[in-house]
Formats: structure tokens, C-alpha cells, sequence
């Protein structure tokens, strides 16, 4: 069994971060930190990303898989499950496959749907161009990824997961694996419905959560709240730390002393 890297601080009721496609478990150290005085957190590199180990196979039902063994390895039998993006499905995908391990499902702006399957191109596009060009300076790096990513926010995104590897620069997720289960990853089959506590938490100007899909997350989550954080956009958790944790904290609360 491969066993995920993960990082652990705090004390308390366990909370897991699950960050998303192309992160790592430092894209939600700014919650972690937080949630520290108060919580148990667990920060985790999902498959094919960080520290973690590199699969052929990167399907939600594997994922979750790799959480359960997770939580078994810790000790966890329940858990407050924060997951951002491509983490908020798999802390879904958790939540049907073993509701008996959620205490509650924060999911930071994505939807249980499938997305348009070229979402993705120019990332993807750039990072192949980093794998084939072996970039030795930072700025060789985000050069190549320029050349198909204008946005800087995202170019600087993408390099955090940069490393020495030998004599040229690498990066520490798995672009081959990624971009091959790219359709899976995008994808989406709708679940059982998850009668537990959930809430969705939306920044105002992403188009991951929209008003046509509430009546897919109704189906699959009856019970879901819904909470819209202005100003933000799909990286909201980066972009309005305070706010997220407040928003975060509040709903956990409420579910804990109810």
C-alpha cells in the first residue's frame, strides 16, 4: 500500500485539506495555519502531486481510496474534509464512498459536474514545454510557460511545484499521468445522495459553481449550503485567506454544537 504524503499540526478534531489540480499541500498552508489552534490538520499531497507517489491510474474512487488509507494509518475515524478544486471532488467522492468518515464537506468553488474538457489546454501546453526544454533558471521556466499561460498568477502557480532534479529544473507533479486521465479528472459520475453537512463555498467571480448547477448538487447533496465570497475568483482560499477560514469555521461550528 503507498501511503500519501501529508503534513501534520494542531490538536484537536481531525481536519484534512485536500488542495487541487496541478497543487500541493502547501497551496492551503495559510488555512492549516489557522485551523491549528483548534483542529488536528492534516495537509495532504494527493497522487501524482507534491511528495506524493506517481500513478498511471488517477480516477476519484483511487483517490478517496488513498484517504481511507490515510485515515487508517492515522487513526482517523471522522474527519472535517476541506477540499478545494479537483480536492473538493475527491473529498466528495470520500463522502459516498465512506460517509461514516465525514463530519462535515467544505467544498471550496467546484461542483459535482463535468467541466468543458479543454479547460486545461494552455496549462498543460506549457508545462509539456518544461519537460521537453529542461528549463535550468526559474526565469528560463516561466518563459516557456509564458509562451502558452499570459496569466502570471497562474505561471507563478504552476512553478511552485518546480525543484532541482540533477541539472535542470523539474516539476513534482506527474504532466504525463495528468494530462493522460485528463477526461476522468474533468469528469464527473453523479453519486448516491450524501445526506450529511455540507457547504459550497463559491468565489464570486469563478465559473466553476453556477446557477445551473444547483440543481445537480441538490440532487446529490440535499442538505448543501451554499455560501458566494466576493471578489474572489477560483482561487479564493489564496485570495481572501481570512474570509474563507471565518466562513470555514462558522459552518463547522455549527455542526459540531448542533
Amino acid at each position: 500500500m503507498m501511503l500519501l504524503n501529508y503534513k501534520e499540526q494542531g490538536n484537536g478534531d481531525p481536519l484534512i485539506l485536500i488542495h487541487g489540480l496541478f497543487g500541493s499541500l502547501d497551496n492551503l498552508g495559510l488555512l492549516a495555519r489557522q485551523f491549528e489552534t483548534e483542529y488536528r490538520v492534516i495537509s495532504v499531497d494527493l497522487r501524482n502531486h507534491g511528495r506524493s507517489f506517481h500513478s498511471d491510474i488517477h480516477n476519484y474512487q483511487e483517490l478517496a481510496n488513498d484517504l481511507v488509507n490515510l485515515f487508517d494509518h492515522l487513526s482517523i475515524t471522522s474527519a472535517h474534509i476541506v477540499g478545494h478544486s479537483m480536492g473538493g471532488k475527491v473529498a466528495m467522492t470520500l463522502a459516498s464512498q465512506s460517509p461514516q468518515l465525514i463530519q462535515s464537506l467544505s467544498i471550496l468553488d467546484m461542483a459535482p459536474i463535468a467541466y468543458p474538457e479543454r479547460k486545461h489546454d494552455a496549462v498543460f501546453s506549457g508545462l509539456h514545454k518544461i519537460l521537453d526544454n529542461k528549463p535550468v533558471t526559474r526565469k528560463e521556466a516561466d518563459n516557456l510557460l509564458a509562451t502558452s499561460i499570459a496569466d502570471p498568477g497562474v505561471r507563478q502557480f504552476l512553478s511552485k511545484s518546480l525543484y532541482k532534479e540533477q541539472d535542470h529544473l523539474a516539476l513534482r507533479f506527474n504532466v504525463n499521468a495528468l494530462f493522460d486521465n485528463y477526461a476522468q479528472i474533468i469528469g464527473w459520475d453523479n453519486i448516491p445522495a450524501f445526506e450529511g453537512d455540507v457547504i459550497f463555498i463559491k468565489g464570486q467571480n469563478s465559473d466553476y459553481i453556477l446557477p445551473e448547477h444547483q440543481a445537480n448538487i441538490i440532487s446529490q447533496f440535499p442538505n448543501a449550503k451554499a455560501h458566494i465570497v466576493n471578489g474572489t475568483g477560483h482561487w479564493l482560499h489564496a485570495e481572501k485567506p481570512e474570509t474563507i477560514y471565518r466562513v470555514i469555521k462558522r459552518f463547522i461550528e455549527k455542526v459540531t454544537n448542533r
